[in-house]
């Protein structure tokens, strides 16, 4: 039960990193939490030998590096002290995917949608992710639609995916950035206005329309647009968006008019206030340019230049041993079920450090779990590091594992003999040592898009969940399954340092 609460532990600190992947509120510096909760079961295996450098692993499985090698020229040699640093180097991706909707469905070229017209867009999403959306509610100064700030959920509390009608979600906006005129007659208003963000500014804050002090009357939102989410297999999902007003849905002094809606921007995303926060001003990042004018090129811009996956890496296990063994795995051969798996599925370092610590031998071993600074044992997220030290004599390598998160089983380690600690001559290896770093698959559980998929650690319902996978470890390049992955410079820079 214990080692179950671990995995647990591990698993929830790895959804909360990958899910806020995306983003923070306030859509600036998301996913950059460390994830875990303060419990002893989050230390890491009980112990009394492990080292523990400053913001070091906690708990040891730590075991005596027996008789010292024999150094160059035939004389003893005395151990050196390492340390090595593990730093999550990533970018932050505040959303999982985004795009920009601008051609209704049978028009042949970008324009607002008039009644009886819809706009409709493709989207992958998984289990944690939610759909965000603005479009302008044209005819005003700065109003515009868009769901909370929470997003609309694409599944189930089941984890099971949603079609029908969203509009309910769906609410009307003041984005605070220009003076509301009435609808379709004031000289600013979109209808009106001589050129593009034109108007006198506002100032303000971006709020509901309702909480404004706003003396004109608008329709509600099921009178001019309805939203339907369809689900079309695996994580796919249709987005509909229709004008469904009539001719006659703004009345005004100058008549009654129909409401347009705009062209816009979409995110899939994990986190909170991915585009605006309520009771806040506009970020500048293009939402006034939708609400003032419907143009969506710079939102659009900006929320692809923010999209993809943040990719942390797991707590795990490193190991000190002699040249040529492989403790950890061995490359092209089944895992040996000793706890790699859990590892590169979970991020759970428990089981391996468990097991390399009945192991007899010139070895020493210790688990990675506390991010330098944390108060709690966690994932490291964009910017944060592990580190931790030993102790090594001439002879001997160094071998580690760590959750490539966000993945089904893809974890990231040396070659599996590992990476030796001293040259011929007996000098100490210090210095960067990424490029000795690969992405293995370790072949325990089928592969699915990163942070997609439903068996991905970022979605899926509990540790060790997910098909059958290929049957061996083997070098992530080499396995071929069409996804996209990152080289391993673009999220981890490793280095060691001879004291």
């Amino acid at each position: 039960m214990r080692a179950l609460a671990i995995a647990l532990f591990t698993t929830t600190a790895l959804l909360g990193a990958c899910s806020d992947d995306d983003d923070a509120s306030g859509g600036e510096t998301g996913g950059t939490s460390s994830g875990g909760a303060a419990g002893d079961s989050a230390a890491g295996a009980p112990g009394t030998s492990g080292s523990k450098p400053d913001g070091g692993a906690a708990g040891a499985t730590a075991m005596g590096l027996g008789g010292a090698a024999a150094g160059a020229g035939g004389a003893p040699s005395e151990a050196r002290t390492f340390t090595v640093t593990i730093e999550n180097v990533a970018p932050v991706r505040l959303f999982t995917s985004s795009g920009v909707f601008n051609v209704p469905v049978g028009d042949a070229a970008p324009g607002p949608a008039t009644p009886g017209k819809s706009y409709e867009f493709t989207i992958h999403a998984g289990r944690k992710q939610k759909l965000s959306f603005a479009t302008m509610l044209a005819a005003t100064n700065d109003l515009f639609y868009a769901p909370s700030g929470d997003g609309i959920a694409l599944y189930d509390e089941d984890g099971e995916p949603l079609s029908g009608s969203v509009t309910d979600q769906v609410y009307l906006w003041d984005a605070g950035t220009e003076v509301n005129e009435e609808p379709r007659v004031g000289a600013s208003t979109v209808s009106k206005q001589a050129a593009p963000n034109t108007g006198p500014a506002e100032n303000g804050n971006v709020r509901l329309i309702e909480d404004t002090d706003d003396i004109f009357e608008y329709p509600s939102v099921a009178e001019v647009l309805t939203v339907d989410i369809t689900h079309v297999a695996g994580t796919e999902f249709k987005v509909t968006i229709s004008d469904v007003s009539s001719n006659m849905v703004l009345q005004t002094s100058e008549g009654d008019f129909a409401a347009p809606i705009s062209p816009g921007v979409w995110v899939v995303h994990g986190g909170k206030d991915p585009l605006f926060t309520a009771g806040m001003p506009d970020r500048g990042q293009g939402i006034e340019r939708i609400a003032e004018d419907g143009n969506p090129t710079s939102l659009g811009a900006y929320a692809l230049a923010n999209s993809g996956v943040t990719f942390p890496a797991s707590p795990g296990v490193w190991a000190v041993h002699a040249e040529g063994q492989m403790p950890l795995f061995a490359d092209g051969e089944p895992d040996s079920e000793y706890g790699v798996e859990h590892i590169a599925e979970d991020g759970n370092p428990m089981s391996l450090a468990e097991h390399l610590a009945t192991l007899e031998g010139e070895l020493s071993s210790d688990v990675f779990n506390m991010p330098v600074g944390a108060d709690a044992a966690g994932p490291i997220t964009p910017g944060k590091k592990y580190q931790f030290s030993f102790q090594a004599v001439p002879g001997q390598a160094l071998s580690f594992a760590t959750m490539l998160a966000a993945t089904n089983d893809v974890f990231f380690a040396p070659a599996d003999a590992g990476i030796p600690l001293f040259d011929a001559e007996g000098t100490p290896l210090s210095g960067d040592i990424t490029s000795e770093v690969r992405l293995w698959d370790a072949g325990t559980e089928a592969n699915e898009e990163p942070a997609i998929g439903p068996n991905t650690v970022t979605n899926q319902p509990a540790p060790n969940t997910g098909e059958e996978g290929e049957g061996a470890v083997r070098l992530l390049a080499e396995v071929g399954d069409d996804y996209e992955y990152p080289a391993v410079d673009d999220v981890l820079e490793v280095t060691i340092r001879a004291d």
